[in-house]
């Protein structure tokens, strides 16, 4: 099946939209990575998200890489003899300003980040934007999803360990009924070959009877 060409044109479906995002952030973040090891390059990446979230990759250092940049420019602004110096100057502090503007907002988020465990909390939300408020959402159901899938695994565990304890236990079983089994009928076999015998003496007892009066009496 033939792929279509994809429309370069806003995506109209919020959710559309956000799984693109993703997806395509993922791949360049990948190709960013792939081309600092594979050339030793050195390479920046800043990205923010519809929601303004930041992401970010830098083979060295952002800051230094957007400082080399800022010189750079700089260089090509002095050296490009065709545009005039009022407008180099004009364009180097544009720059100035958005490279500002870029350090600034990374430090807001590294501090929003720092603070993030009270929101997710449920605290300190009244200075937090819509946006905000969504994103915090967004990460506490992805939070709960984590965490149930964890929270099933460990029962998955326990039901084998419980499994496998019972087949120990039964196993156990099994041999001790065997070896019951074994000594009752050894004792029976035993009891076979020596019967008990219940021999009864009788003494005879020999009496002599005398009727008559006493041989005294008689010879009286």
């Amino acid at each position: 099946m033939v792929r279509g060409k994809t429309q370069m044109r806003r995506i109209e479906n919020t959710t559309s939209r956000q799984v693109t995002f993703s997806k395509r952030r993922s791949g360049l973040l990948k190709k960013a990575f792939e081309l600092s090891v594979l050339c030793d390059a050195e390479v920046s990446l800043i990205i923010f998200s519809p929601r303004g979230k930041l992401y970010e990759f830098a083979s060295s250092s952002m800051q230094g890489t957007i400082e080399r940049y800022l010189k750079h420019a700089k260089d090509n602004q002095t050296n490009n003899k065709s545009s005039s110096s009022e407008q180099n100057m004009q364009n180097m502090q544009h720059l100035k300003q958005e490279a500002t503007s870029m350090l600034k907002q990374i430090e807001l988020l590294e501090v929003s980040k720092r603070f993030m465990p009270l929101q997710l909390l449920g605290e300190s939300l009244g200075s937090c934007t819509l946006a905000e408020l969504q994103e915090i959402e967004h990460q506490l159901e992805k939070s709960v999803y984590n965490v149930r899938a964890r929270k099933n695994q460990v029962f998955k565990e326990q039901i084998e360990q419980l499994r496998e304890k019972g087949k120990l236990l039964t196993a156990e079983n099994t041999r001790l009924v065997e070896k019951y089994g074994s000594f009752k009928k050894t004792l029976d076999e035993r009891r076979e070959k020596t019967p008990y015998n219940e021999s009864s003496t009788s003494s005879d007892v020999e009496t002599e009877l005398f009727i008559g009066l006493p041989e005294s009496r008689a010879r009286r």
